[in-house]
């Protein structure tokens, strides 16, 4: 299983939110790129970046944080917020991002997702899927997209998604827990790769994630930067180096 490190950006800076509200900002460094560079050290093999900024505003606003983070990193990363057009998703991936995430346009646009699995292919196209009690919530978070997760999921698959990041937004950013039970019921319902999202607070969540089926890999965020979560100790038990696990 990978294991995802998260590096959000809001005003060129590493924060975090807690349950996605923009006034529930913790800044953890003013330098997201340092921050990558910190997590690829500690044996990062995917990093997770999300422009915040973007997914507000509805295109890419970070470009110079997420920039550095392309020329500090040897590892692969992903990155969401903001990618709503064929011509944006198409800049990054030419600057080296390695997987673009599209997010409230699955919703707003289905037409350009299914236009962006046959221009760029499965593995740099993964789907966002953000939900609050089951539904897809856009536009950062703060719109209902009115749409069943499970129902968007499936709907994806048709045209052409094999990947979906699984954020359950009400766990996001409080160490509360990972939803397993939903993020597994989602990848059954799609039948493609889940990545799991929101919540993670320790090694617990990583063994049960490992159990359940479907589920590719977990980001994780505030549980790393709070140090209630050690990433050399977690990419032991994600690669079942764990007598536990």
């Amino acid at each position: 299983m990978i294991l995802f490190p998260a590096v959000d950006i809001r005003g060129g800076k590493c924060v975090r939110l807690t349950e996605g509200r923009f006034d529930q900002e913790t800044v953890y460094g003013d330098n997201p790129a340092a921050a990558a560079f910190a997590w690829q050290q500690a044996g990062a093999e995917y990093v997770h970046v999300v422009d915040l900024d973007g997914a507000l505003a509805g295109e890419p606003k970070n470009r110079a944080a997420i920039r550095a983070i392309r020329k500090q990193l040897s590892v692969p990363f992903q990155l969401g917020g903001g990618i709503r057009t064929l011509a944006a998703a198409e800049a990054w991936l030419a600057e080296g991002v390695n997987r673009v995430i599209l997010g409230s346009v699955a919703v707003r646009n289905p037409e350009l997702v299914a236009e962006a699995c046959k221009r760029f292919g499965g593995e740099q196209v993964v789907v966002g899927i953000d939900a609050r009690n089951g539904v897809v919530a856009v536009d950062g978070w703060g719109v209902s997209g009115d749409l069943a997760a499970e129902e968007l999921a499936r709907r994806m698959t048709t045209v052409g998604v094999a990947r979906f990041i699984f954020t359950d937004i009400s766990r996001d950013g409080t160490l509360g827990g990972v939803n397993v039970a939903a993020t597994e019921a989602l990848a059954k319902a799609s039948g493609a790769k889940v990545i799991a999202s929101g919540g993670v607070s320790g090694l617990a969540d990583i063994r049960a994630l490992k159990k359940a089926q479907g589920i590719e890999g977990v980001v994780i965020g505030k549980a790393l930067y709070t140090g209630a979560l050690s990433l050399p100790e977690a990419l032991r038990v994600a690669r079942g180096e764990d007598e536990q696990c």
